[in-house]
This record gives structure tokens, sequence and C-alpha cells, in this order.
């Protein structure tokens, strides 16, 4: 399989991609291809770090006339997403990928094929060693542990890098420049409650249960104002407490930090004399609700069950502020981006809220490509949920790439794409995180651009990389290299 990937063109990229497919590389299993990667820079004679964060750095010096070129950093993240299909026997920290050719495509045998990002290291690797591609001095950059948190870009420090110009080679549709990304900010907040009994004659119990919603990621779409389960429920909790009485026993809403939460659920106190009443309420929350997101969610379930018979609820002070303030909590889109239409700037996700133990605890996950936005936006969060008595820790900042559309590099390489392929590439930006923020973030200098070759079905076994798009993407690589602009 290796040899009839190794035949194919590009061959210095294939070349180089058929061998690190023989190199064991999931995240926090990387020691193999950084030692390869070594290598590879003392056989060719070039200059080889590796740093604190285990991030590989190798310098080649300009090619004869290029001396006056801006320096260029090459990036690309050596590590892996670990999947494979459940009938599959494979070790990934022991077993080499088995990839092959597949029509017009690379793939591999009921694995991740590894071409995230291992088409970006292989490209670097060619560049490192070839002698015939004119360029201005190079950095190869290899970061450590990208897929499972960004470790490398987060651990690299200022004063390492010396280019003007940061190549990310991390994206997965040819012919798309990305030229933005967004920054996070984690806000986790705890609410103290007291179990206060309540006489389970005078209560029944009933479960609300939202389900059915479509959710998704909080970055990618929230541009598509999918409801929040945990908002939907609130919002039904709030008019319940207050008309009928309702005493919140318990809840339970969302799941990951970075999913839209599709299912929330909490169980309530009813008034037995107000049992019939609270309950022919349901119905017509969920006809409004469905109403109010129709085209946007399939059908949103809204049910209500009786259940056991409880004799404590969540002391009602405690309760009452968490509802108000959940209803009351930023969700969704805040902004839209100024410089690229079309693109949101800034978002919050209200992604966890459980209650468990004597401690009520909500996880948000804000979202921005502008980090005084992003910043703000923890702080009005935070007031909101301070005001109501919770303890609010904001944490796990990282850096937003803010679209910069008068990018120098950005314009050499749009007239450099257009000249090869004849037509302008798409510019874009995406509200999710990437290396390219955190790394802006020590170095604030840097002119980025993120591009790659077409990958479909990342992060899964049916992974696959376009061979058509790997030749277009070394060709508009190297052109770039050769036309970078003076210092």
């Amino acid at each position: 399989m290796s040899k009839e990937i190794k035949n194919l063109q590009p061959a210095s990229v294939w070349s180089h991609f058929a061998e690190i497919c023989q190199v064991p590389r999931p995240s926090h299993h990387e020691a193999a291809i950084r030692q390869y990667i070594v290598d590879f820079a003392k056989s060719h004679g070039l200059d080889c770090t590796v740093d604190q964060a285990n991030n590989v750095i190798v310098r080649k010096p300009a090619t004869p006339g290029m001396e006056n070129r801006k320096g260029v950093i090459l990036q690309a993240h050596v590590d892996m997403v670990p999947q494979k299909n459940g009938d599959k026997v494979f070790d990934f920290t022991k077993d080499a990928i088995q990839a092959y050719v597949d029509g017009e495509w690379v793939t591999a045998d009921g694995t991740t094929l590894g071409a995230d990002n291992g088409m970006g290291v292989s490209a670097i690797l060619a560049v490192l060693e070839s002698t015939d591609i004119p360029h201005g001095p190079i950095e190869g950059l290899f970061t450590a542990t990208e897929e499972t948190g960004m470790d490398g870009a987060f651990g690299l420090v200022a004063g390492e890098l010396n280019g003007d110009i940061l190549l990310n080679l991390d994206s997965e549709t040819e012919g798309e420049l990305y030229v933005g990304c967004a920054g996070g900010l984690d806000a986790n907040i705890t609410f103290k409650y007291k179990e206060e009994e309540i006489d389970p004659k005078a209560y029944q119990a009933v479960k609300l249960s939202v389900k059915g919603l479509k959710g998704g990621h909080s970055g990618i779409e929230i541009i598509l104002q999918r409801a929040n389960a945990n908002k939907v429920l609130f919002r039904f909790l709030r008019q319940a407490a207050k008309k009928y009485g309702v005493r919140l026993a318990s809840v339970d809403g969302g799941g990951l930090r970075n999913a839209i939460p599709r299912e929330a659920s909490a169980v309530v106190l009813v008034p037995e004399e107000m049992l019939d009443e609270f309950l022919a309420e349901v119905p017509a929350y969920e006809e409004l609700i469905n109403r109010e997101f129709k085209g946007v969610e399939d059908r949103i379930v809204f049910s209500a069950d009786e259940t056991k018979k409880m004799k404590t609820a969540i002391d009602k002070k405690t309760a009452n502020r968490l509802i108000d303030a959940v209803c009351g909590c930023p969700n969704g889109v805040i902004s839209m981006s100024h410089s690229m239409p079309g693109l949101v700037q800034t978002s919050t996700n209200l992604a966890r809220v459980v209650s468990e133990g004597g401690e009520i605890r909500l996880q948000c996950l804000m979202r921005s490509s502008v980090n005084s936005e992003k910043e703000d936006l923890g702080e009005n969060l935070s007031a909101v949920f301070e005001l109501a008595g919770a303890k609010v820790e904001l944490s796990g900042g990282y850096d937003g790439w803010n679209p910069n559309m008068e990018s120098p590099i950005l314009h050499a390489m749009t007239e450099s794409y257009e000249e090869l392929f004849g037509r302008k590439p798409a510019v874009t930006a995406i509200h999710a995180g990437l290396e390219c923020g955190i790394i802006g973030g020590t170095y604030p200098n840097l002119d980025m651009i993120s591009f790659g070759p077409t990958i479909c079905y990342p992060h899964s076994p049916d992974e696959k990389v376009n061979i058509a798009s790997v030749e277009r993407f070394w060709r508009f690589l190297c052109h770039t290299l050769e036309h970078t602009p003076s210092k």
C-alpha cells in the first residue's frame, strides 16, 4: 500500500505521507513522530530544536537571491485522532496506518487516515528537503497534541520563532483561505443549595423533559440559531414557579461544554390543587416552542410525567435565583463580524446545568474572534450569576484570530491562486478554535493564513484525502513561497 501511495504526484509529499503512516502518532503518543522529524532534520543538515512543549522547530535558510523575503513559518500538528471501526483490531500506539488508494482518494482500512494533519506535516518536510523551490527563510513548526487541547500551541513561548508570516497547513477544503477563527473562554458557575423539607401530600412530583433538538457544534453551528434545551426548560420553569408555585427538586440539562444542548430535564414539585392546570400548560408550551423554532428544529418534544412523591426540594431562594439567572443568561449569537459579512464574531452557549449533592453546576463556553469582546462577554455573564449569588470562575481562555482583510500575504496568495488556477480562492473564517489564534496571541505581529487539501470525514474511520487536491495544494504552496513579499 505504501508503494502505490509513493507513486502519486507530487511524489515528495506522498512519499513522506506514506512514511508517516508507518509512525504511530495518536495524541499524547507522539515521541516517535517527533524523533522522525528530528532525524530528518539531522540527515538534511538543518537546524532543529524541540521546545519545552514538545514542539519541533526546523529552520532552513533562504535560497540564493531570496534572502530579502519575509520569513515564513510553515505550521502543522503532528498528532492524529485515533478512531477505528468496531470490528477492526488495531493499536494506534503500535500499528502502522493501512493507507491505500481508492479511486480519486487515499483512505485507510478501518481507521482514521491521519491526513489531518499528516498532509500538512508531509508538505512541510517536502519543502524543507527541496532543492528546486525558491523561498525566503523557512521555519517548520510541528506542534504537539493539537487534537486534545492544542497543548503545543499553548506552550509555544515568545522569541522562539523569527518569521513574519505563518502558513497553517491544517484546513480541509482546497481552494479556501482561512483568515480568522474564534478564541474561547469557559465559565464554570456554582450555586450552593440546601434541601428543604416538603409535605409529600401537598405536592406531586413531575419530571419535565425537553428532547428532540438538533444540537450541534457550539461554534460552527451557533449561527443556525437552534434551540438550547436548557433555555427552553428554564423559560417554562420561571413561568411555572410564578403562576403555580412550583418547586424545583433537581435538574440535569445538556452535556458537553462545546455542544448546543439537545436534551434537558428537571423534577419539579407541583401543588396538588394546581396539578391539572399545570399539566395542561405543557402541550401548549410545546406548541409555542415548535412554532417559534419552525424551520430551525424538526420537532421539539416537551413532556411532563408524574413520578414518585418526594420529601425535599432545593431551597426556594436558591431555586428562584437559579431560574432567574439561567433565563437572563446570554446565549447564542451575540454579534456578527464587521470585517467579514456572515461570520459570527461573538457567541456563548449555556451548555450544562446539573444539580447534585448540594451544588448546582453550570458551564458556558464563550467564543469570539475579538479578544476584548470575549472578555467583556465573560464579565457580563459573571455579573448575571454573581448577582444571583453564584460563584463564577472564568478559565481556559485562548485568543481568537480577527480577520485582517488587508493582510499582505492574503493579497499575495489570492493573486497566486488566481494566476495558477484562473479563479479567486474563497476567503473565509471559522467560529471555532484554530492553532493560529493561540499562536497569534503569543506572536501578535504574525501575518497568518490557513489552507490545505480537501479532506473528508476527518476524525472518523471514513477519513479520506482527495489526490488531485493535494497536487493543487502543493503547487499553490510552492508558488506562494516563491512570491513571498519582501521585507
